[in-house]
């Protein structure tokens, strides 16, 4: 439920200030006929995004098990691929994001000037698919039921609009460049356990070595610890009961299991030592460019 809040509330907050400069442009420029195409294409977005969740969630039935698990470690791969990406986007993007929208715009208005529903349009979409298809793995990874992580998750886009339009009127202000940066750390965080579940998903499919399938014939000693029994990196479930409250929220937030393969362990801490790092860095890079340009 966390990961699904702060999905909601971040990419609901990016969504609402790309929306937010859009019309406060086209508002200076005496357009509200754009104005009307800017909304016209973020309805749109919605209905894509909210059809893209349903089909997430009530698509597979019906399926092998094989098939359900390939398609859901592939799509929560993917979820995080597309998170790492938005998260290192928007810090590259958030001093210089107003100007090239403003220039999209203007050059979207020439015309019947419905290029601004387009631009709205994607602007919105790329959050929401984003938003339903890391939420569907979120909660598929954490046992969430996909209500609750929908309700949630609706939540903090509703946060996020609430956000979107105090800074829009200037009744609020907000250090953006904090607040991207740290919840750009949560959200690698909650990822590096969807990566984890995700390589699983695929080991239960037989589509990666694992413990739910046996070493191929001929395999080395190398091949062979990641196959079968010796596949597991641990599993403490008498210590941690994977039902119990301490196991939902490290699930939940760190991505840890109570039985975890060494391929699943590898890719959470490889993920992580690569991804937060690098992150922070240029996170902090561009905190100090941004500095020296006010100077």
């Amino acid at each position: 439920m966390i990961a699904t809040l702060l999905i909601g509330l971040r990419e609901g907050l990016e969504a609402a200030l790309v929306v937010g400069v859009l019309l406060a442009y086209v508002g200076k420029l005496g357009r509200p006929d754009a104005a009307r195409k800017i909304w016209l294409g973020v309805a749109a977005a919605i209905l894509l995004s909210l059809g893209l969740g349903a089909l997430l969630t009530y698509g597979a039935y019906g399926l092998s098990f094989t098939a359900q698990e390939a398609i859901g470690g592939s799509l929560s791969i993917l979820a995080v691929a597309m998170v790492t990406w938005m998260v290192f986007w928007m810090l590259k993007m958030s001093r210089g994001i107003s100007g090239e929208l403003r220039g999209q715009v203007d050059r979207a208005l020439v015309g019947s000037g419905w290029g601004v529903a387009a631009i709205g349009f994607i602007s919105v979409a790329r959050e929401g698919i984003e938003t339903a298809l890391f939420i569907w793995a979120t909660t598929r990874a954490s046992g969430t039921a996909p209500l609750v992580g929908f309700l949630t998750a609706i939540s903090g886009i509703l946060i996020a609009v609430a956000i979107g339009w105090a800074l829009y009127r200037g009744l609020l202000r907000v250090n953006l460049t904090v607040f991207f940066r740290w919840t750009g750390v949560l959200l690698i965080i909650f990822a590096a356990g969807v990566l984890a579940y995700g390589i699983h998903d695929l080991q239960e499919a037989g589509f990666l070595p694992g413990p739910f399938i046996a070493a191929p014939e001929g395999a080395g000693p190398i091949a062979t610890a990641w196959f079968g029994e010796a596949g597991w990196a641990f599993r403490i479930p008498h210590i941690v009961a994977p039902d119990g409250v301490l196991a939902v929220l490290l699930k939940g937030t760190l991505g840890f299991s109570p039985e975890m393969t060494k391929l699943e362990v590898l890719a959470w801490a490889s993920y992580l030592i690569i991804t937060l790092p690098l992150f922070l860095v240029r996170s902090y890079g561009a905190q100090r460019a941004s500095r020296k340009e006010r100077k």
